[in-house]
């Protein structure tokens, strides 16, 4: 599927920035020590989703699972020598950063946009992935584009960067903001709203197991941004050694690795790896 940026809001992405996604130079610099206060604890505290397949949600069995996930128990399985020191917890997007800045985590991986206003509160590693947004709608809906929801209602989770994109850019849509994906989706088929919006990565996935349900046509998106792992302000040890371990995931190919192990979807599988590993689209 080749994409197709909507402008309004969307933003230019720097080269300096694109360049730290890359990890330009990075390699050429002495490897960062872990943290006394990460290795005292003995285990990596990450705060990850647990309703957001395939980023990160909770198994048949109850058992974290999901690209995310994983990428946290390769960071523990490098700091302690073992995947099991990866202590997950469980946060919405609405209370990541209160769970990281009352010190319950250490560090979120949970698809956190990197945005000005969150950078106020927190810090950010540098990105590891990039992302973007679009909207679902019912099979016979008839949104050819954003603009047709002028006057009508999306539904998102609270917390989202969605929210405050709509905000910004399109305020002539009413938003209708609930706890999780499965509510978000239920209003939109029992007409609550006309449509959902959310990340494509999770999109595309809803799309693959949901045949009653389509994407916008031709690929179209908004809200493009960096992802990148959220720390408390004022520990540039831990952003260090954080940051050369993301170098190194992408160097492995780790996402090529891990994204087949979560998603079946030969479509969804590849725009996956895509936003792991290659740059996004210029708006």
């Amino acid at each position: 599927m080749r994409f197709s940026t909507i402008r309004a809001g969307s933003g230019r992405l720097s080269a300096a920035v694109v360049a730290l996604m890359l990890g330009v130079g990075a390699s050429q610099a002495a490897e960062p020590a872990l943290p006394d206060f990460i290795k005292s604890q003995g285990v990596l505290r990450v705060g990850v989703k647990c309703d957001y397949p395939p980023s990160g949600f909770l198994d048949a069995s109850g058992k974290f699972a999901g690209i995310e996930v994983e990428m946290a128990k390769r960071l523990a399985e490098i700091a302690f020598g073992s995947p099991d020191k990866a202590a997950l917890q469980c946060v919405t997007s609405e209370a990541r950063i209160p769970a990281l800045n009352g010190k319950k985590v250490d560090v979120i991986i949970a698809t956190l946009g990197i945005y000005p206003e969150r950078q106020k509160v927190i810090d950010f590693t540098i990105p590891y992935a990039w992302g973007a947004s679009s909207v679902l709608q019912v099979k016979n809906g008839e949104a050819k584009s954003l603009a047709d929801f002028k006057g009508k209602t999306v539904s998102m989770l609270k917390g989202a960067s969605q929210a405050a994109w709509f905000e910004k850019n399109m305020p002539e849509i009413e938003t209708l903001r609930l706890n999780s994906v499965a509510e978000a989706l239920q209003a939109m088929r029992q007409g609550r709203a006309d449509g959902y919006t959310g990340d494509t990565s999770v999109l595309f996935s809803i799309l693959s197991a949901n045949k009653d349900l389509k994407i916008l046509p031709d690929g179209q998106i908004f809200d493009v941004a960096f992802i990148g792992a959220g720390i408390r302000k004022n520990e540039p040890e831990w952003k260090a050694f954080l940051d050369a371990q993301i170098v190194k995931l992408r160097a492995e190919k780790f996402y090529s690795k891990v994204v087949p192990l979560v998603v079946s979807d030969p479509l969804v599988r590849d725009e996956m790896i895509k936003t792991y590993e290659s740059d996004p689209p210029k708006s």
